[in-house]
């Protein structure tokens, strides 16, 4: 039947991209809940022992992911939602028999065979790497698995590969081209550079536990209290539903790693007020899409690609929550003033305060959320716990919380203890179950990455990409990271952010440090446990992890745009592009770390010198915010507008010359608006 409630949709989106979109309505659907929580439980015991073999646990991560991945995601839309076809079970029994080989055969593969597959590990291996092109196709969309066949494609031409010949001149010379069974013994035998590498570690060990950490946190009702608690202090302002909306997604994004679950979590409130106060339903959804999409800057859970970045870097993930926070508090404030500015520029008003809740009621009311966060920064920041170690313990303390508040909840309702008992277990099992189909796209992503990045080291395209990129840019910098940002803005249409971000750290930030270091640009390094690490590679990274949080506001195929436009009733295309507009200051955000690694807080030796960075970072990105919103003291004619944006690029870099020039460009625009309105008043 269907339902007409925007909310409804939404949630349906959700499901459907993050959570898988069948619902069986027979035993079937205890089957999968048995699944999803027991992958759960399996996930906090091992990471409770920390002692399973590297690759055991990674393969069983893989064989969890894929016996969901077929049951609850459908072949397509129109695939029956009710229950599971007798292929989708075969291809789910295959494709997890595939990865338990592994877990079976672990120790004889690397130790006896020494990574060489013999005529049975070709053969499961070849299965392995199609149930995961077809997991991916199910899962993430038709990106993925093609950009990773293109991959493997390439990786068997050349002279002496499968499909020698096949591509003309000099692309048929890049690499010397491999064998299917050497390709298969590189990408299901190899124990590090394969299908079982660093992406998919990182989401085994790390990832998995703060998803759900998060999805417990969510069930428990943070989620409402966070939107809850910006409306009693933000819905009465000018433009107050959205400024409520920015500050709940900020909240959320503390512990969500999600844009498009924290737009259906914060937005099925915020975008009807929004609506409410005058906002169009373009603009009511693209600002929580805008928002949302943020939520992945925002320490300590910045989403899965954060975690594998940190292990690419090899630095410790509490070191990355650091140099990530004021970067963080930028984009919302930015976000802040730019919606600010919308609501004069509209006119717009707040809600009236009958229709708020009231502040210290709801405060209290879930005060009780703020001890396992702040427990989390306390083990992340001050006792420099491991990431995994650190979430599992906020588990465990969430869970004890969300006990005493059913218990409490049954209590003063009257209902005893047993109901509170059943409240809490219905938390918990929930929690359990959708923190585990939470992860199944992420498993799957991060499994199709090792594939990509075992490709780009078995060929070194990245030395090809590297003389292509210096040929298009000729040597400039600002030209070369223009064109990382249009490659990481199309793979956006097509991948997830982890996915995104993988990919771009496989091939392009390579390409853009080499040509970085030929501009003569050397920031020095930073040393963690006895390694230096070059900051210039940070701030690479960093830049590709931005442009990899925009996967999910690109237009045409803008996920978070399309939940936010459910809600809103709106046109779902122009959502996106309203929301990516909005997103823009996003990306002058990464050039600005890259060009000035202090926003990182590296480097900076005194409270005056942050402070100095800080403000001249604020002041850019509210003047490319005007500029890109024509409105600050007023409505900026064309030349303002062009004043604003030069004074945004001139604040962009650590430098005292060029912050004077944009300071006075700023001062200048900001004059000339503030004159014309005096003119007018007169």
């Amino acid at each position: 039947m269907h339902n007409n409630k925007p909310e409804v949709e939404a949630t349906r989106l959700v499901e459907e991209t993050e959570l898988g979109g069948r619902k069986p309505t027979d035993w079937t659907r205890w089957v999968i809940l048995g699944l999803a929580v027991g992958w759960s439980v399996f996930q906090v015991w091992a990471t409770w022992v920390g002692s399973l073999d590297q690759l055991f646990f990674r393969a069983a991560h893989l064989a969890f992911a894929f016996a969901l991945v077929f049951l609850v995601y459908p072949f397509n839309r129109r695939s029956r939602r009710d229950r599971i076809p007798l292929f989708d079970w075969v291809l789910g029994i295959t494709a997890t028999l595939s990865a338990g080989y592994v877990m079976w055969q672990y120790k004889e593969m690397i130790e006896i065979r020494g990574g060489l597959a013999n005529q049975t590990d070709l053969i499961v291996g070849s299965v392995t790497i199609l149930m995961l092109l077809l997991a991916g196709w199910r899962s993430l969309g038709p990106a993925m698995p093609v950009i990773t066949v293109v991959f493997m494609l390439f990786a068997l031409t050349g002279p002496q590969g499968l499909f020698q010949g096949q591509l003309p001149g000099a692309l048929g010379q890049l690499h010397a081209g491999v064998q299917w069974r050497s390709l298969v013994s590189q990408l299901f035998m190899n124990a590090s550079d394969s299908i079982w590498g660093t992406p998919i570690g990182v989401a085994a060990r790390t990832v998995f536990v703060f998803v759900l950490f998060g999805a417990i946190l969510e069930r428990a009702g943070a989620g409402k209290w966070f939107t809850d608690l910006a409306f009693s202090v933000l819905g009465g302002v000018r433009g107050g539903p959205a400024k409520a909306s920015i500050v709940s997604s900020a909240l959320t994004g503390v512990v969500s790693g999600s844009s498009i679950s924290n737009v259906v979590t914060s937005g099925t409130f915020t975008i009807p007020a929004m609506r409410r106060a005058g906002y169009s339903a373009e603009k009511a959804g693209a600002v929580e899409v805008a928002a949302s999409s943020n939520g992945q800057l925002m320490p300590p859970v910045m989403g899965a690609a954060a975690f594998i970045m940190a292990d690419f870097l090899g630095i410790p993930y509490s070191a990355l929550v650091l140099m990530a926070i004021v970067p963080a508090l930028l984009a919302y404030t930015t976000l802040f003033i730019l919606v600010d500015l919308e609501a004069v520029k509209l006119g717009l008003k707040g809600l009236p305060k009958s229709e708020l809740p009231r502040f210290w009621p709801t405060f209290r009311a879930g005060l009780h959320y703020v001890f396992p966060l702040a427990y989390l920064l306390y083990a992340l920041l001050i006792v420099e716990m491991s990431p995994e170690r650190a979430a599992l313990n906020t588990i465990f303390l969430m869970i004890g919380v969300a006990l005493l508040q059913e218990l409490y909840r049954a209590q003063r309702s009257g209902q005893g203890i047993v109901s509170g008992l059943r409240s809490f277990a219905r938390i918990v099992i929930e929690g359990f179950a959708n923190g585990a189909r939470n992860m199944v796209g992420i498993a799957i992503a991060t499994g199709l990455a090792g594939i990509i990045i075992a490709v780009v080291l078995i060929t070194n395209i990245g030395f090809g990409l590297t003389d292509l990129l210096q040929t298009l840019s000729g040597g400039n910098l600002l030209v070369a990271l223009f064109l990382a940002q249009l490659i990481s803005l199309v793979l956006g249409m097509g991948l997830p952010t982890t996915a995104n971000y993988v990919v771009m750290a496989s091939l392009v930030v390579p390409v853009i440090t080499r040509i970085a270091e030929q501009n003569g640009i050397d920031y020095g390094s930073l040393t963690f446990s006895g390694i230096e690490v070059p900051i210039l590679k940070i701030v690479a990274h960093m830049f590709a992890f931005y442009f990899g949080i925009m996967a999910d506001s690109t237009p045409p195929v803008a996920l978070a745009a399309y939940a936010a436009s459910a809600i809103a009733k709106g046109e779902p295309f122009r959502t996106g592009v309203q929301g990516f507009v909005y997103e823009l200051r996003t990306a002058l955000l990464a050039y600005m770390v890259f060009f000035n690694p202090g926003l990182l807080l590296i480097g900076v030796e005194s409270v005056l010198e942050g402070g100095r960075i800080i403000t001249t970072a604020l002041l850019g990105l509210t003047a490319f915010s005007a500029a890109t919103l024509g409105y600050l003291l007023g409505k900026a004619n064309w030349l303002q507008r062009l004043l604003y944006l030069v004074a945004a690029l001139m604040l962009m870099p650590n430098n005292p010359s060029t912050e004077i020039v944009g300071l006075g460009m700023m001062a200048l625009a900001l004059g000339w608006q503030w004159w014309a309105r005096r003119a007018l008043a007169r």
